[in-house]
This record gives C-alpha cells, sequence and structure tokens, in this order.
C-alpha cells in the first residue's frame, strides 16, 4: 500500500499521480482533501523556481505557509517533515496577521480567508510568494485548487506568477488551467 508520505516524497512523480488518483477517482486508497492539497504544496516547491535571494540566507528554511485558521490540522506538517527544497530544509508557518507574510516562500490561503485576499495580495506586493487558494478566487492570485466533484484541478495565474518573479515548470502548467498568459 502506498502512504501519503511515500508519494510526497519522490516530487517529480507525485504531483502526476495525485492527478490520476482523482481521475481514477474510487481506485485508489481514499485520501482527504487536505492530505492531497498538502502533497499539492508540498510538491510546489519542487515546480517553481524562485529568485536567488528566496529563501534569502543559506541556512534560512523554506517556508510554506497557512493564513488564517489552518485546515490542514498536522497533515502538512507531516508531508514536510525532515524534507528540504534545494538544501533548505522545509517548515511551515501560520500566521493570522497579514503584517507577517513576507517570511514564506508559498502562502495558503483557505477558502475561508478568501475575503481578505487583496489585503493579503497588497501585502505581498513586490514579493516573490507563491499563493495559493482554494477555489474559485478572485485573480491574483497565482495557483488556484479548484474542487470538481472528487477532483482537484489547478488554474494558474502566470502573470501573477511573472509579477513575483517566479518560474513555474511545464510539468505543472500541463495539466492546469491557464489565465492571465497575455501574449
Amino acid at each position: 500500500m502506498v502512504r501519503l508520505s511515500d508519494i510526497a516524497r519522490r516530487p517529480l512523480c507525485s504531483l502526476a499521480l495525485l492527478l490520476m488518483a482523482f481521475v481514477l477517482e474510487g481506485a485508489v486508497a481514499p485520501v482527504s482533501e487536505y492530505q492531497l492539497k498538502a502533497v499539492f504544496l508540498f510538491n510546489f516547491a519542487h515546480f517553481v523556481e524562485w529568485p536567488p535571494t528566496s529563501p534569502p540566507a543559506a541556512d534560512a528554511p523554506f517556508v510554506i505557509g497557512v493564513f488564517g485558521k489552518d485546515p490542514f490540522g498536522t497533515t502538512l506538517d507531516e508531508v514536510v517533515h525532515g524534507e528540504s527544497v534545494n538544501g533548505h530544509p522545509l517548515a511551515i508557518e501560520r500566521y493570522a496577521d497579514v503584517a507577517h507574510l513576507r517570511s514564506c516562500q508559498i502562502l495558503f490561503i483557505p477558502a475561508a480567508e478568501i475575503a481578505h485576499l487583496n489585503e493579503i495580495l497588497a501585502a505581498l506586493k513586490d514579493s516573490s510568494v507563491l499563493t495559493v487558494t482554494e477555489g474559485p478566487a478572485p485573480r491574483g492570485a497565482i495557483i488556484d485548487l479548484l474542487r470538481e466533484d472528487s477532483r482537484i484541478r489547478l488554474r494558474i495565474d502566470l502573470a501573477a506568477a511573472r509579477a513575483g518573479n517566479l518560474t513555474i515548470s511545464s510539468k505543472l502548467l500541463r495539466p492546469a488551467e491557464i489565465v492571465g498568459a497575455g501574449s
């Protein structure tokens, strides 16, 4: 039996496996929505390229932040436990306040916090933070996790990614709906 932690440790194949798991509905052991979203967040760290200054110090952790009420419980912590990204240990931070958001590389904004999205995006302006929301969300967030029936679909705003000086791998773009691509 494949465990969630085993899937998370193979970033190149885990995203594809997770997408297939929702297509093959019922063919795999049940995984909760937030277990799946935790693995998505872990994998985004491997499929997005940040500017060299993020994280700023060689020994600084790579931080996945959760804004507002945390829907993951301990799941996100379990997925990233002992993992690293480009030599930076992964860490989870929870933020109740918009003022401290710049200290993370990925920020998950739960559906319950979408009403604060404009305020959050304003606080993150000119920073390289990958914003991930539960959708549908208004434009401006970089990745939107859209739930359709028992599947999760990705919507990626390329203009928002460019504004944050982030480069998203084609492996992540292929299965996603692309918005804000421009010319």
